[in-house]
């Protein structure tokens, strides 16, 4: 975001944000929610009357950097520079996204900057961090498209648990939509209303399980826009008599819900995944990302499976992709390349990372991804061969490797990795890592089914 430093640039955001109240007390709005997203991967918020919005933009709201090591159960642990009841931040509003919540009548919506008191960038915001990986693409003349998948699971509010499915037919059948009839439209609209635009909606495979699709935007809108699209669903569910988890695992030993992200990269106009004269019809840049990306692939898990029950899911053939491989249309590869046509045109191929679960932080999600395809983009790296059949049925010596079993493997992956670790940055880096070891350290010992039990609906 820009300086708030500059005291012409608050005064620009001050006015800005009266106009904006202006336009939200004609709707109706009353309270306007400020939220980020920690390093447990859960969405946290602070909220301000609507009046309050323009001193919210010039001098934003204070909160304390102890959440960065708050962990999945709101116990808090602590790292090399994060931790404990000293210290202060601000919380500043992107003003462009924010928004009535359709849903949510008398509320608006906007995600935040987290910046130092003195208004200068905090180097463990991780909105911030994809913000400037996106910058350097920029500055690379390199542009990324990208596009999370959104998997839920829907329960009946009051039941056992919460644990009876919302909606109990068949897999991908057509009577979990007449048992939502009343549902799925609602959704839409509200979604509709708030400017997401929705490109698929279906239903999932395991029980109560639905999927919905948007349409691709900037790196760091796609993160703001995954985790709007997380709380209208919320919202919609919960005035349905549902509840909503987005949990990597709902029920132990069932299929777990994914948050696949979709993206591709742009150079000169021209999408770098398609029209090469290769064999698999990548331009070689195109290849190059790919291939970084695969080779990076068990380093990212930290940050796109990041929870002790993600390995619950990334499990072999459930189609959670736990193989470090790539294929054209492969749902058992962790990077499947997506290609196919749109009447005679060829339509815009992209990339789909599939080792991504509910569980991440999308903005740590995209950021990694484009600084490991930043890396990759000149670097002339050619794609391992391709794996055409389900990886699991491969002979042993054949099969391609496992990516890892556990967040401790992921976590020291992720801090052995050069191109990672110096685009995370070291504060952002430990205290990341500081959390899911912590996590690793509750859940020892812990059976599957109290992992699921205990973060079912902390997602």
């Amino acid at each position: 975001m820009e300086s708030v430093a500059d005291p012409d640039q608050r005064t620009r955001r001050i006015a800005y944000a009266k106009e904006l109240t202006a336009r939200l007390t004609e709707d109706n709005v009353r309270v306007v929610a400020l939220t980020w997203i920690d390093n447990a991967g859960v969405t946290r918020v602070k909220t301000v009357p609507v009046d309050r919005l323009p001193d919210a933009a010039g001098w934003g709201v204070g909160m304390s950097p102890v959440f960065d090591v708050f962990l999945v159960d709101d116990s808090i642990t602590a790292g090399r520079h994060a931790g404990g009841p000293v210290g202060d931040l601000r919380l500043y509003p992107d003003l462009q996204r924010v928004g009535s919540l359709s849903a949510q009548p008398g509320w608006a919506w906007a995600p935040v900057d987290r910046l130092t008191q003195e208004g200068e960038p905090y180097p463990m915001c991780q909105r911030s961090f994809a913000q400037r990986m996106a910058a350097i693409a920029a500055e690379r003349e390199v542009g990324f498209r990208c596009a999370f998948e959104i998997e839920w699971y829907v329960g009946v509010l009051g039941s056992e648990n919460d644990m009876e499915p919302g909606a109990p037919g068949p897999a991908y059948g057509m009577s979990r939509l007449t048992d939502l009839a009343d549902y799925v439209p609602a959704l839409l609209s509200a979604l509709d209303a708030q400017g997401v635009p929705v490109e698929q909606f279906h239903p999932e495979y395991a029980p109560g399980q639905l999927e919905l699709s948007v349409a691709p935007t900037d790196p760091v809108g796609a993160a703001d826009r995954y985790v709007l699209v997380r709380e209208t669903i919320r919202a919609v569910s919960r005035a349905h008599g549902l509840r909503a988890s987005f949990a990597p695992v709902v029920e132990a030993g069932a299929v777990g819900n994914g948050a696949h992200l979709h993206f591709s990269a742009w150079a000169q106009g021209k999408n770098l995944f398609v029209g090469g004269y290769g064999p698999h019809g990548l331009t070689d840049r195109g290849e190059s990302i790919l291939a970084e990306l695969v080779a990076r692939m068990p380093a990212l898990c930290a940050l796109t499976a990041p929870s002790v029950a993600s390995y619950l899911r990334l499990v072999p053939q459930q189609w959670a992709a736990p193989y470090q491989c790539w294929g054209r249309e492969n749902r058992e590869a962790a990077l499947r390349l997506v290609t196919g046509t749109r009447g005679s045109e060829p339509r815009a191929a992209n990339a789909e990372l599939k080792c991504v679960d509910g569980s991440a932080n999308p903005y740590l999600v995209v950021g990694a991804v484009l600084a490991v395809a930043l890396a990759g983009v000149d670097a002339g790296r050619p794609l391992p061969p391709e794996v055409t059949v389900d990886p699991a049925t491969l002979p042993e010596e054949r099969r391609p490797p496992r990516l890892p079993q556990s967040v401790l493997a992921a976590v020291d992956l992720l801090e052995e990795d050069e191109v990672l670790g110096e685009a995370l940055g070291a504060p952002l880096l430990d205290t990341f890592a500081t959390v899911r070891r912590a996590e690793a350290d509750l859940f020892a010992g812990a059976d599957e089914e109290e992992v699921v039990a205990a973060t079912r609906w902390r997602y």
